[in-house]
């Protein structure tokens, strides 16, 4: 039997694809899901690219730039506003948009607004969303505000729920089950869990929703005092 010889195994492998400043970036977010922001260095997404770090030196200038695209890159998975959308709509599809963004890549949470050098994704979606606010009457302080905290409450509430301590194996009635409260001691707090964790179909998701209907509320009533 003929044995292959070294260089017919050489002819099989697959070419390694020349480097792309996209294809760095793409490397870059797997990094940063995969061991969040502290895992993203030249080395590592080299690494990931089955490359060398100084070849990554030709299409990004370093670590800093390597960021500023990241949170770039970020932005761009949120859909751009239309403006002329009624601001309501806009403000909960952009909210529903940027948490499920900030779910998927939980590195952004600390990434998105720190950037000193915000790259042309960043500038055109807030750019776009003041657009949206002032197109259907508000104010421009009022915008401000609105964008603001609007914000807030996105990058806060989605903090909160990757913080919690619910697993797939054990949720909030398994959590709330287990700390045993005295109700003497925690009236209030042992009510809650009873009529609305416990027995009960309780997700955190869905306070989402609720709270962010509440802060549209009082904006629809500042707005509409600002008309008047």
């Amino acid at each position: 039997m003929t044995q292959p010889t070294e260089r017919a195994g050489r002819a099989t492998r697959t070419p390694r694809s020349p480097l792309t400043r996209e294809g760095i970036i793409e490397a870059a977010m797997r990094v940063a899901d995969d061991g969040g922001l502290a895992a993203v260095s030249m080395r590592n997404v080299g690494r990931a690219l089955g490359a060398e770090a100084m070849s990554l030196y030709h299409h990004v200038a370093g670590k800093e730039e390597l960021l500023d695209l990241l949170a770039d890159a970020a932005f761009e998975e949120i859909p751009l506003l239309e403006i002329g959308t009624p601001w309501r709509r806009a403000m909960t599809e952009r909210a529903d948009a940027m948490r499920a963004v900030l779910t998927r890549h939980p590195w952004a949470l600390g990434l998105l607004e720190s950037r000193s050098n915000p790259g042309q994704a960043v500038m055109r979606h807030h750019d776009r969303v003041l657009g949206v606010l002032r197109t259907d009457g508000f104010p421009l302080t009022l915008a401000a505000h609105a964008y603001s905290a609007l914000d807030a409450y996105i990058y806060g509430f989605v903090l909160t729920e990757l913080s919690l301590p619910f697993t797939a194996d054990a949720g909030p009635e398994e959590f709330a089950e287990g700390l045993e409260l005295p109700v003497a001691e925690y009236p209030h707090l042992a009510e809650m869990l009873e009529q609305m964790v416990v027995g009960h179909d309780y997700d955190f998701g869905d306070e989402f929703g609720y709270g962010l209907e509440l802060l549209l509320d009082q904006l629809e009533l500042r707005l509409a005092a600002a008309r008047a």
